[in-house]
Protein backbone atom coordinates (compact mmCIF):
# COMPACT_ATOMS: atom_id res chain seq x y z
CA UNK A 1 0.00 0.00 0.00
CA UNK A 2 1.21 3.48 -0.94
CA UNK A 3 2.54 5.20 2.43
CA UNK A 4 -0.15 8.04 1.97
CA UNK A 5 -0.33 10.02 5.34
CA UNK A 6 -3.39 10.52 7.28
CA UNK A 7 -4.04 12.77 10.32
CA UNK A 8 -6.86 12.58 12.34
CA UNK A 9 -8.05 15.27 14.63
CA UNK A 10 -10.36 15.07 17.89
CA UNK A 11 -10.49 15.90 21.43
CA UNK A 12 -11.57 13.15 22.33
CA UNK A 13 -8.57 10.44 23.14
CA UNK A 14 -10.21 7.50 23.51
CA UNK A 15 -11.72 7.88 19.86
CA UNK A 16 -7.64 8.81 19.04
CA UNK A 17 -6.72 5.44 20.25
CA UNK A 18 -9.67 3.55 18.16
CA UNK A 19 -8.56 5.32 15.29
CA UNK A 20 -4.78 4.64 15.63
CA UNK A 21 -5.31 1.31 16.09
CA UNK A 22 -7.25 0.69 13.64
CA UNK A 23 -5.77 2.49 10.76
CA UNK A 24 -2.12 1.08 11.89
CA UNK A 25 -3.67 -2.31 11.78
CA UNK A 26 -4.60 -1.82 8.09
CA UNK A 27 -1.45 -0.74 7.18
CA UNK A 28 -1.60 2.94 7.06
CA UNK A 29 0.48 5.24 8.11
CA UNK A 30 -1.65 7.36 10.67
CA UNK A 31 -1.14 10.34 13.26
CA UNK A 32 -3.41 11.86 15.79
CA UNK A 33 -3.67 14.92 17.63
CA UNK A 34 -6.18 16.15 19.95
CA UNK A 35 -5.36 19.83 19.43
CA UNK A 36 -6.95 21.59 16.88
CA UNK A 37 -4.16 24.51 16.68
CA UNK A 38 -1.40 22.16 16.65
CA UNK A 39 -3.04 20.69 13.97
CA UNK A 40 -2.74 23.80 11.91
CA UNK A 41 1.14 24.21 12.94
CA UNK A 42 1.71 20.00 11.50
CA UNK A 43 -0.21 20.68 8.43
CA UNK A 44 1.99 23.44 7.87
CA UNK A 45 5.00 21.81 8.31
CA UNK A 46 4.23 18.34 6.52
CA UNK A 47 2.04 17.00 4.15
CA UNK A 48 -1.38 14.88 4.94
CA UNK A 49 -3.00 13.70 1.90
CA UNK A 50 -5.98 12.80 3.94
CA UNK A 51 -7.17 14.71 7.55
CA UNK A 52 -9.99 13.95 9.26
CA UNK A 53 -11.08 16.54 11.94
CA UNK A 54 -13.91 16.26 14.69
CA UNK A 55 -16.37 19.20 13.99
CA UNK A 56 -16.74 20.59 17.69
CA UNK A 57 -13.64 21.12 19.59
CA UNK A 58 -12.61 23.35 22.36
CA UNK A 59 -10.06 24.96 20.81
CA UNK A 60 -11.10 25.65 17.40
CA UNK A 61 -14.04 23.99 15.42
CA UNK A 62 -13.78 21.82 12.55
CA UNK A 63 -15.01 24.45 9.97
CA UNK A 64 -12.31 26.69 10.60
CA UNK A 65 -9.75 23.99 10.66
CA UNK A 66 -10.96 23.16 7.23
CA UNK A 67 -11.06 26.31 6.22
CA UNK A 68 -7.34 26.93 7.49
CA UNK A 69 -6.33 23.64 5.39
CA UNK A 70 -7.72 24.71 2.22
CA UNK A 71 -5.60 27.65 2.54
CA UNK A 72 -2.46 25.95 4.18
CA UNK A 73 -2.35 22.52 1.98
CA UNK A 74 -5.51 22.75 -0.61
CA UNK A 75 -4.47 19.61 -2.21
CA UNK A 76 -5.53 17.73 1.31
CA UNK A 77 -8.72 15.91 1.30
CA UNK A 78 -10.31 16.72 4.40
CA UNK A 79 -13.53 14.86 6.28
CA UNK A 80 -15.42 16.47 8.78
CA UNK A 81 -16.52 13.92 11.62
CA UNK A 82 -19.44 14.92 14.33
CA UNK A 83 -21.53 13.35 16.21
CA UNK A 84 -23.93 15.94 16.11
CA UNK A 85 -23.95 15.91 12.42
CA UNK A 86 -27.26 17.57 10.77
CA UNK A 87 -27.67 17.16 7.09
CA UNK A 88 -27.34 21.49 7.22
CA UNK A 89 -23.70 21.15 8.52
CA UNK A 90 -22.46 18.39 6.15
CA UNK A 91 -23.47 20.97 3.58
CA UNK A 92 -22.11 23.67 4.57
CA UNK A 93 -18.86 21.08 5.03
CA UNK A 94 -19.23 20.30 1.56
CA UNK A 95 -19.49 23.64 -0.05
CA UNK A 96 -16.03 24.73 2.15
CA UNK A 97 -14.21 22.14 0.51
CA UNK A 98 -14.67 19.04 2.44
CA UNK A 99 -14.68 15.37 0.82
CA UNK A 100 -17.08 14.06 2.95
CA UNK A 101 -18.82 13.86 5.91
CA UNK A 102 -18.66 11.44 8.77
CA UNK A 103 -21.28 10.90 11.45
CA UNK A 104 -19.86 9.30 14.97
CA UNK A 105 -19.90 6.66 16.09
CA UNK A 106 -17.48 5.85 13.66
CA UNK A 107 -18.84 2.63 11.83
CA UNK A 108 -15.20 1.11 11.16
CA UNK A 109 -16.08 -0.61 7.80
CA UNK A 110 -17.81 2.88 6.30
CA UNK A 111 -14.24 4.48 7.80
CA UNK A 112 -12.11 2.22 5.75
CA UNK A 113 -14.16 1.96 2.33
CA UNK A 114 -13.80 5.90 2.50
CA UNK A 115 -10.35 6.03 3.21
CA UNK A 116 -9.86 3.35 0.62
CA UNK A 117 -11.86 5.74 -2.14
CA UNK A 118 -9.75 8.47 -1.15
CA UNK A 119 -6.67 6.76 -1.81
CA UNK A 120 -7.61 5.06 -5.21
CA UNK A 121 -8.48 9.23 -6.30
CA UNK A 122 -4.90 9.61 -5.27
CA UNK A 123 -3.47 6.88 -7.17
CA UNK A 124 -5.24 7.49 -10.12
CA UNK A 125 -4.31 11.27 -9.83
CA UNK A 126 -0.53 10.48 -9.84
CA UNK A 127 -1.11 8.30 -12.35
CA UNK A 128 -2.54 11.04 -14.48
CA UNK A 129 0.44 12.95 -13.73
CA UNK A 130 2.62 10.53 -15.11
CA UNK A 131 0.82 10.16 -17.98
CA UNK A 132 1.19 13.89 -18.65
CA UNK A 133 4.89 13.85 -17.90
CA UNK A 134 5.32 11.05 -20.57
CA UNK A 135 3.27 13.36 -22.97
CA UNK A 136 5.20 16.28 -22.24
CA UNK A 137 8.51 14.09 -22.95
CA UNK A 138 7.90 16.09 -26.43
CA UNK A 139 8.93 19.10 -28.55
CA UNK A 140 6.34 21.64 -27.12
CA UNK A 141 4.47 21.92 -23.41
CA UNK A 142 1.74 24.47 -24.68
CA UNK A 143 3.61 27.31 -26.37
CA UNK A 144 6.64 26.46 -25.08
CA UNK A 145 8.71 24.83 -27.65
CA UNK A 146 12.01 22.57 -27.53
CA UNK A 147 13.45 19.30 -27.24
CA UNK A 148 16.86 20.63 -25.82
CA UNK A 149 17.48 19.02 -22.29
CA UNK A 150 17.60 22.78 -20.76
CA UNK A 151 13.79 22.75 -22.12
CA UNK A 152 12.40 19.01 -21.19
CA UNK A 153 13.96 19.80 -17.47
CA UNK A 154 11.61 22.47 -17.75
CA UNK A 155 8.57 20.86 -18.76
CA UNK A 156 9.25 18.58 -15.49
CA UNK A 157 9.55 21.16 -13.28
CA UNK A 158 6.22 22.41 -14.16
CA UNK A 159 4.81 19.32 -14.31
CA UNK A 160 5.49 18.71 -10.77
CA UNK A 161 4.02 21.90 -9.79
CA UNK A 162 1.10 21.19 -11.27
CA UNK A 163 -1.10 20.70 -8.06
CA UNK A 164 -0.55 22.99 -4.95
CA UNK A 165 0.39 26.15 -5.41
CA UNK A 166 3.95 26.81 -4.71
CA UNK A 167 5.21 30.40 -5.13
CA UNK A 168 7.30 30.81 -8.19
CA UNK A 169 9.98 32.67 -9.03
CA UNK A 170 11.51 32.54 -12.71
CA UNK A 171 14.53 34.22 -13.39
CA UNK A 172 16.51 34.98 -17.09
CA UNK A 173 17.18 37.45 -19.37
CA UNK A 174 14.79 39.75 -21.56
CA UNK A 175 12.98 37.39 -24.47
CA UNK A 176 13.19 34.06 -22.52
CA UNK A 177 9.72 33.63 -22.10
CA UNK A 178 9.40 34.60 -18.48
CA UNK A 179 5.55 35.41 -18.55
CA UNK A 180 4.91 32.52 -21.35
CA UNK A 181 6.27 30.14 -18.78
CA UNK A 182 4.26 31.84 -15.94
CA UNK A 183 0.96 31.60 -18.18
CA UNK A 184 1.57 27.59 -18.97
CA UNK A 185 2.28 27.05 -15.20
CA UNK A 186 -1.19 28.50 -14.43
CA UNK A 187 -2.92 26.85 -17.17
CA UNK A 188 -1.55 23.73 -16.17
CA UNK A 189 -1.98 23.78 -12.27
CA UNK A 190 -5.28 23.33 -10.38
CA UNK A 191 -6.09 26.95 -10.31
CA UNK A 192 -6.60 27.12 -14.12
CA UNK A 193 -10.03 27.50 -13.86
CA UNK A 194 -9.48 31.20 -12.12
CA UNK A 195 -7.92 34.09 -13.30
CA UNK A 196 -4.31 34.87 -14.51
CA UNK A 197 -3.70 38.33 -13.87
CA UNK A 198 0.00 39.93 -14.83
CA UNK A 199 0.83 43.11 -13.80
CA UNK A 200 4.86 44.75 -15.48
CA UNK A 201 5.86 46.36 -11.77
CA UNK A 202 8.77 47.99 -13.36
CA UNK A 203 6.18 50.18 -15.70
CA UNK A 204 3.74 51.76 -12.52
CA UNK A 205 5.05 54.32 -10.65
CA UNK A 206 4.92 53.15 -6.70
CA UNK A 207 2.47 55.00 -5.54
CA UNK A 208 0.14 53.60 -8.23
CA UNK A 209 1.59 50.33 -8.08
CA UNK A 210 0.30 49.88 -4.09
CA UNK A 211 -3.66 50.73 -5.34
CA UNK A 212 -3.00 48.49 -8.51
CA UNK A 213 -1.94 45.61 -6.14
CA UNK A 214 -4.38 46.05 -3.24
CA UNK A 215 -7.14 48.28 -4.21
CA UNK A 216 -8.15 51.16 -2.33
CA UNK A 217 -11.32 53.11 -0.33
CA UNK A 218 -13.54 55.82 -1.38
CA UNK A 219 -12.19 58.65 -0.99
CA UNK A 220 -8.38 57.35 0.28
CA UNK A 221 -6.86 60.00 -2.03
CA UNK A 222 -8.05 63.02 -4.48
CA UNK A 223 -9.91 61.75 -7.35
CA UNK A 224 -10.99 58.35 -5.62
CA UNK A 225 -14.38 58.24 -6.43
CA UNK A 226 -15.33 54.41 -5.62
CA UNK A 227 -13.93 51.23 -4.14
CA UNK A 228 -11.58 49.20 -5.95
CA UNK A 229 -10.57 46.35 -4.66
CA UNK A 230 -6.81 45.50 -6.42
CA UNK A 231 -5.66 42.73 -8.37
CA UNK A 232 -4.80 40.85 -6.26
CA UNK A 233 -8.13 40.26 -4.85
CA UNK A 234 -9.12 39.93 -8.57
CA UNK A 235 -6.85 37.20 -9.19
CA UNK A 236 -8.19 35.35 -6.32
CA UNK A 237 -8.58 31.24 -6.53
CA UNK A 238 -6.28 32.17 -10.18
CA UNK A 239 -2.21 33.59 -10.13
CA UNK A 240 -0.71 36.80 -10.40
CA UNK A 241 2.24 37.28 -12.34
CA UNK A 242 4.31 39.90 -10.81
CA UNK A 243 6.79 41.09 -13.75
CA UNK A 244 9.94 42.67 -12.87
CA UNK A 245 9.47 42.15 -9.40
CA UNK A 246 12.86 44.04 -8.60
CA UNK A 247 11.74 46.93 -9.64
CA UNK A 248 9.33 47.50 -6.77
CA UNK A 249 10.32 50.05 -4.43
CA UNK A 250 11.11 49.07 -0.78
CA UNK A 251 7.38 50.26 0.61
CA UNK A 252 5.93 47.91 -1.67
CA UNK A 253 8.14 45.01 -1.05
CA UNK A 254 7.00 45.29 2.51
CA UNK A 255 3.04 45.18 1.50
CA UNK A 256 4.23 42.36 -0.56
CA UNK A 257 5.53 40.13 1.74
CA UNK A 258 2.70 40.77 4.54
CA UNK A 259 0.19 39.17 1.41
CA UNK A 260 3.09 36.20 1.07
CA UNK A 261 2.98 35.61 4.78
CA UNK A 262 -0.53 36.05 6.07
CA UNK A 263 -2.38 35.55 3.01
CA UNK A 264 -4.47 39.02 3.13
CA UNK A 265 -4.51 42.46 1.63
CA UNK A 266 -5.05 46.09 3.58
CA UNK A 267 -6.91 48.51 0.49
CA UNK A 268 -5.41 51.97 0.33
CA UNK A 269 -7.03 54.13 2.85
CA UNK A 270 -9.02 51.48 5.12
CA UNK A 271 -7.86 49.64 8.23
CA UNK A 272 -9.49 46.41 7.77
CA UNK A 273 -7.80 43.48 5.81
CA UNK A 274 -9.62 41.20 2.97
CA UNK A 275 -8.26 37.95 2.81
CA UNK A 276 -6.95 36.39 -0.60
CA UNK A 277 -6.16 32.82 -1.70
CA UNK A 278 -3.46 33.70 -4.72
CA UNK A 279 -0.69 32.16 -6.31
CA UNK A 280 2.13 34.36 -6.45
CA UNK A 281 4.57 33.69 -9.72
CA UNK A 282 6.87 36.46 -9.93
CA UNK A 283 9.86 37.20 -12.65
CA UNK A 284 12.66 39.29 -12.99
CA UNK A 285 15.58 39.53 -15.67
CA UNK A 286 18.12 41.45 -12.76
CA UNK A 287 20.66 39.45 -10.39
CA UNK A 288 18.23 39.54 -7.28
CA UNK A 289 21.38 38.51 -4.99
CA UNK A 290 23.18 41.61 -6.02
CA UNK A 291 19.93 43.70 -5.21
CA UNK A 292 20.06 42.24 -1.96
CA UNK A 293 23.78 43.21 -1.67
CA UNK A 294 23.13 46.97 -2.28
CA UNK A 295 19.76 46.55 0.10
CA UNK A 296 17.45 47.29 -2.59
CA UNK A 297 15.29 43.94 -2.59
CA UNK A 298 14.27 42.40 0.80
CA UNK A 299 16.26 39.11 1.43
CA UNK A 300 12.99 38.00 3.35
CA UNK A 301 11.03 38.71 0.24
CA UNK A 302 13.40 37.14 -1.61
CA UNK A 303 13.11 33.76 0.54
CA UNK A 304 9.21 34.03 0.41
CA UNK A 305 9.29 34.28 -2.83
CA UNK A 306 11.85 31.88 -4.50
CA UNK A 307 10.14 28.80 -2.80
CA UNK A 308 10.07 26.91 -6.79
CA UNK A 309 12.87 28.60 -8.79
CA UNK A 310 12.98 28.58 -12.67
CA UNK A 311 15.80 30.06 -14.81
CA UNK A 312 14.87 30.52 -18.05
CA UNK A 313 17.72 29.15 -20.70
CA UNK A 314 18.93 31.95 -23.01
CA UNK A 315 18.85 30.78 -26.66
CA UNK A 316 22.47 30.73 -27.23
CA UNK A 317 22.46 28.03 -24.70
CA UNK A 318 20.10 25.80 -26.47
CA UNK A 319 20.28 26.51 -30.62
CA UNK A 320 19.40 22.49 -31.18
CA UNK A 321 15.97 24.26 -30.84
CA UNK A 322 16.11 26.93 -33.09
CA UNK A 323 14.74 25.28 -36.11
CA UNK A 324 11.96 23.96 -33.47
CA UNK A 325 10.98 27.77 -32.56
CA UNK A 326 11.35 28.83 -36.40
CA UNK A 327 8.68 25.93 -37.43
CA UNK A 328 6.37 27.08 -34.54
CA UNK A 329 6.87 30.56 -35.40
CA UNK A 330 6.05 30.25 -39.13
CA UNK A 331 2.93 28.38 -38.41
CA UNK A 332 1.52 30.78 -36.11
CA UNK A 333 2.22 33.80 -37.92
CA UNK A 334 0.66 31.69 -41.14
CA UNK A 335 -2.68 31.13 -39.50
CA UNK A 336 -3.04 35.33 -38.57
CA UNK A 337 -1.89 36.62 -41.73
CA UNK A 338 -1.90 35.65 -45.96
CA UNK A 339 1.38 33.95 -46.89
CA UNK A 340 2.23 30.62 -48.68
CA UNK A 341 5.81 30.31 -46.87
CA UNK A 342 6.28 27.02 -45.68
CA UNK A 343 9.80 26.34 -45.28
CA UNK A 344 13.60 27.53 -44.80
CA UNK A 345 16.38 26.93 -46.87
CA UNK A 346 19.71 25.57 -45.52
CA UNK A 347 21.90 28.73 -45.95
CA UNK A 348 19.08 30.72 -44.06
CA UNK A 349 18.82 28.34 -41.29
CA UNK A 350 22.77 28.03 -41.18
CA UNK A 351 22.57 31.79 -40.35
CA UNK A 352 19.62 31.44 -37.62
CA UNK A 353 21.62 28.50 -35.98
CA UNK A 354 25.17 30.61 -35.61
CA UNK A 355 23.55 34.03 -34.37
CA UNK A 356 24.41 34.54 -30.81
CA UNK A 357 20.42 36.09 -30.15
CA UNK A 358 20.89 39.11 -27.72
CA UNK A 359 16.93 39.32 -27.74
CA UNK A 360 16.16 35.46 -27.27
CA UNK A 361 13.14 33.62 -28.42
CA UNK A 362 11.56 36.96 -28.64
CA UNK A 363 14.25 38.14 -31.27
CA UNK A 364 13.98 35.87 -33.13
CA UNK A 365 9.85 35.56 -33.09
CA UNK A 366 10.29 39.24 -34.29
CA UNK A 367 12.52 38.15 -37.57
CA UNK A 368 9.88 35.66 -38.80
CA UNK A 369 7.26 38.22 -38.00
CA UNK A 370 9.58 40.59 -40.25
CA UNK A 371 10.19 38.40 -42.95
CA UNK A 372 6.58 37.40 -43.41
CA UNK A 373 5.70 40.95 -43.09
CA UNK A 374 8.01 42.44 -46.14
CA UNK A 375 6.69 39.40 -48.23
CA UNK A 376 9.01 36.40 -48.13
CA UNK A 377 7.98 33.83 -50.68
CA UNK A 378 7.58 29.92 -50.58
CA UNK A 379 10.42 29.75 -48.25
CA UNK A 380 12.50 31.72 -45.90
CA UNK A 381 16.14 32.66 -47.61
CA UNK A 382 18.98 34.56 -46.77
CA UNK A 383 17.35 37.74 -48.07
CA UNK A 384 14.65 37.76 -46.23
CA UNK A 385 16.73 38.25 -42.63
CA UNK A 386 18.13 41.10 -41.01
CA UNK A 387 21.65 42.52 -41.54
CA UNK A 388 22.79 41.79 -38.93
CA UNK A 389 21.84 37.72 -39.34
CA UNK A 390 22.19 37.63 -42.66
CA UNK A 391 25.67 38.92 -43.32
CA UNK A 392 27.12 37.05 -40.51
CA UNK A 393 29.67 34.20 -42.03
CA UNK A 394 27.69 30.98 -40.80
CA UNK A 395 28.91 28.53 -38.21
CA UNK A 396 27.07 25.88 -39.11
CA UNK A 397 24.77 25.10 -41.43
CA UNK A 398 21.26 22.91 -41.36
CA UNK A 399 22.71 20.58 -43.71
CA UNK A 400 26.16 20.00 -41.78
CA UNK A 401 24.21 19.18 -38.34
CA UNK A 402 21.28 17.81 -40.29
CA UNK A 403 18.70 19.85 -38.55
CA UNK A 404 16.39 21.02 -41.08
CA UNK A 405 12.72 20.75 -40.55
CA UNK A 406 12.20 17.84 -42.49
CA UNK A 407 14.86 15.97 -40.55
CA UNK A 408 13.99 17.43 -37.03
CA UNK A 409 10.34 15.53 -37.74
CA UNK A 410 11.31 12.57 -38.85
CA UNK A 411 13.78 12.36 -36.03
CA UNK A 412 10.89 13.49 -33.84
CA UNK A 413 8.93 10.63 -34.84
CA UNK A 414 11.77 7.97 -34.95
CA UNK A 415 12.25 9.05 -31.02
CA UNK A 416 8.12 8.71 -30.35
CA UNK A 417 8.14 5.19 -32.02
CA UNK A 418 11.44 4.14 -29.58
CA UNK A 419 9.73 5.83 -26.47
CA UNK A 420 6.97 3.81 -27.14
CA UNK A 421 8.43 0.14 -28.04
CA UNK A 422 6.41 0.78 -31.73
CA UNK A 423 3.07 1.37 -30.70
CA UNK A 424 1.69 4.20 -33.03
CA UNK A 425 -1.10 5.51 -31.04
CA UNK A 426 0.67 5.91 -28.39
CA UNK A 427 3.41 7.65 -30.42
CA UNK A 428 1.08 10.18 -31.79
CA UNK A 429 -0.04 10.55 -28.25
CA UNK A 430 3.41 11.31 -27.34
CA UNK A 431 3.98 13.64 -30.57
CA UNK A 432 0.30 16.02 -30.16
CA UNK A 433 -1.00 14.32 -33.41
CA UNK A 434 -2.89 11.73 -34.88
CA UNK A 435 -2.35 8.34 -35.47
CA UNK A 436 -2.82 8.74 -39.05
CA UNK A 437 -0.71 11.64 -39.45
CA UNK A 438 2.15 8.68 -38.23
CA UNK A 439 0.84 6.35 -40.55
CA UNK A 440 1.72 8.55 -43.60
CA UNK A 441 4.83 10.25 -42.08
CA UNK A 442 6.20 7.06 -41.45
CA UNK A 443 5.48 5.76 -45.08
CA UNK A 444 6.88 9.53 -45.95
CA UNK A 445 10.31 8.93 -44.27
CA UNK A 446 10.28 5.04 -45.08
CA UNK A 447 10.56 4.24 -40.94
CA UNK A 448 9.88 0.80 -39.86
Amino acid sequence: MKNYKILFVDDDSQILSIVDQFLTRCGFNVTTQSSGLKAIDMIREDHYHIIFSDLIMPEISGMELLKQIKKISPESDVIIVSGYGTIESAIQAMKMGSYDFLQKPINLDRFKILIDRIVEKLELKEENQLIRSRLKERYKYDELVGMSPKMQNLYAIIDKISFGSPTVLIEGESGTGKELTANVIHNNSDRKNGPFIPINCGAIAESLLERELFGHVKGAFTGALKDSIGLFKAADGGSIFLDEIAEVSPAVQVSLLRVLQEKKVRPVGDTREAEVDVRVIAATNKNLDQAIQNKVFREDLFYRLNVVSITMPPLREMREDIPLLVNHFMAKHRRTGKTAVSGVSPEAMGRLMGYHWPGNVRQLENVIKRAFALGAKDRLDVNDLPNEIAQQSPKTTAADVDLNLKSIERNAIQQALQKCNGNKAEAAKLLGINTTTVYRKMTSYNLS
